[in-house]
């Protein structure tokens, strides 16, 4: 079979149409792993079950201190004071982010859902989502106020981002804040 110089131009044309379309597919994936992958949730517990004890009191107060589990090296800190709980997030460095969430999200009594959601990219967490039930009418303990709490996860700062209320979408809308949380500013007292 002999080759015409027709044919080595068609061959040589596809061959490089095949080389460009490569090229373009390779340099997309090369933008994509420089530009974010998509973030992964993982779960852990902060039932107080789940946690160790570092503090307690049985007086009318209740103090309760204990470190749950984490991801990637971060634990949490579950506080409890005055039948208000709180959150403080601990670096692999040791170092404490409390997340201030009874003045941050809400004053009144409150407590933590026994179930966060962290948002991981890279195996690194760059996001916590927690639920935060509020009672705002104490004459109605029954009557709480469950609102979702991002929390952006940065080497500068971790702090809580936004506050979703109960809703159908809520969390759909608290997984995509979350993974925007980290270009956010802190939510102020």
């Amino acid at each position: 079979m002999s080759i015409t110089p027709a044919g080595d131009a068609k061959e040589i044309s596809i061959k490089g149409g095949l080389f460009r379309l490569l090229a373009l597919l390779s340099l997309l994936g090369a933008f994509n792993v420089a530009h974010g992958q998509p973030a992964q949730s993982t779960y852990t517990s902060v039932a107080t079950r789940n946690c160790r004890q570092i503090k307690a009191k049985t007086d009318a107060e209740g103090d309760y201190v204990g470190r749950c589990g984490g991801v990637s090296g971060y634990t949490l800190v579950l506080a409890e004071g005055d039948l208000r709980q709180n959150l403080t997030v601990v670096t692999p460095q040791k170092k404490e982010h409390s997340l201030e969430l009874w003045t941050v999200v809400s004053s009144q009594f409150s407590n933590i859902g026994n179930t966060v959601e962290w948002r991981i990219v890279k195996r690194k967490p760059a996001a916590l989502i927690l639920r935060y039930n509020v009672n705002h009418d104490p004459e109605k303990p029954e009557e709480q106020t469950s609102y979702l709490v991002v929390t952006k996860i940065t080497d500068d700062e971790i702090c809580v981002t936004d506050k979703i209320p109960p809703g159908a979408k809520a969390n759909t809308e608290a997984r995509r804040l979350a993974d925007e949380a980290a270009t956010k500013p802190c939510l102020k007292h």
